[in-house]
């Protein structure tokens, strides 16, 4: 593969990597801040703190007005990821343990798969089957191992559920438009819907934030400024460069990274149950974000620049299914991104 490709590639990676980190830190974040916001206002602050930051980084890179053939992914991302699902996920975890929520929001990127599937054409590799299987049990291992200390509500299963659907849903509404939109343009704009959806909250937000400890309102600022303003950018930015299916599973990634940072943030000690679970996560990953070598292996001794063109017509196959399903592609000629495994909660997405 030549520098010219492998360059994007690893950006792509990166970008990946950022999101997942960013998003993990989210759950410590919102433990502070939860305690002192209701979910529709913490939903508020936080969006208003990314988009006012998207809009100075838009204004100082020029961004510009997405063009109007990409406002439908925008406008449904926006009402369902950024907005809908960030209000109920919040309420969802008042009334359920972080177990709880960890096993049913993780739902999502299973859902992502099967959207993208049937609506992006994205394909389904026995490989990012068997990653999501792994990545999906060990999920499961670490909400199993959460849930001793906390209560569960029919609610409360419904509300993760309902953010589980929706956070899918925003995935793949967005992808067709990152075709015609910058990273940048999609997730400012996006962000802005949701902040305007959750204007109703305005009072209690007002309200709560005159009693609310400085430590509570920095952690929501951080979670707009960073998990939100920047990890959605970056997660936009990768996105584009491979299909929602792959994107989907890297965030399994971020389980066993919320796992290390309540460790060491928290101080909360993780079981051998939990840590079990995590290695699964990241093996899971590292499962799904791999490739098949058959092209390379296929070609005989001699053959180098026929291995070079097997490898590169392997990496094309993913943006060749955003075509077969009549979505543009030309913002996906870039190879494919594998997130190393690195490893907002347990939950996705955050």
């Amino acid at each position: 593969m030549t520098k010219s490709l492998l360059r994007p590639e690893r950006a792509a990676a990166a970008a990946a990597v950022v999101t997942v980190v960013l998003w993990a830190s989210a759950f410590v974040s919102i433990r502070s801040a939860g305690s002192a916001y209701s979910p529709g206002a913490l939903a508020l602050g936080r969006l208003t703190s990314g988009a006012l930051t998207l809009g100075v980084i838009s204004l100082v890179r020029r961004g510009g007005v997405p063009p109007r053939s990409a406002w439908r992914g925008i406008a449904i991302s926006g009402v369902l990821w950024f907005g809908f699902y960030m209000v109920v996920l919040n309420w969802g975890e008042q009334q359920v343990d972080a177990g709880t929520a960890a096993l049913v929001v993780n739902i999502g990127p299973i859902l992502i798969a099967l959207l993208g599937s049937r609506l992006l054409g994205d394909a389904m590799p026995p490989r990012l089957l068997a990653g999501m299987a792994v990545s999906f049990a060990g999920a499961v291992t670490v909400g199993l191992s959460m849930s001793g200390d906390g209560g569960s509500s029919v609610l409360g299963v419904v509300l993760c559920l309902l953010a589980a659907v929706a956070y899918a849903g925003g995935v793949v509404a967005q992808k067709p438009a990152l075709a015609r939109a910058s990273a940048l343009q999609v997730t400012t704009f996006g962000c802005l819907v949701g902040a305007v959806m959750c204007l109703p909250f305005a009072g209690q937000l007002v309200h709560q934030a005159a009693d609310a400890p400085v430590s509570a309102t920095l952690n929501m600022v951080y979670l707009g400024v960073f998990p939100t303003a920047l990890a959605f950018t970056t997660w936009a930015y990768a996105l584009a460069r491979t299909t929602a299916s792959k994107m989907g599973a890297t965030t399994y990634a971020v389980p066993a990274l919320v796992v290390l940072m309540s460790w060491l943030v928290l101080g909360e000690v993780p079981g051998l149950l939990t840590l079990g679970g995590g290695v699964l996560c990241l093996a899971g990953v590292a499962v799904s974000r791999s490739r098949a070598r058959t092209a390379v292996q296929g070609a005989g001794p001699g053959t180098g620049a026929g291995a070079g063109t097997g490898v590169a017509a392997g990496a094309d196959a993913d943006a060749g299914a955003g075509t077969a399903a009549g979505v543009d592609t030309s913002a996906e000629a870039t190879p494919v991104v594998r997130a190393e495994p690195p490893t907002e909660d347990a939950p996705v997405g955050k």
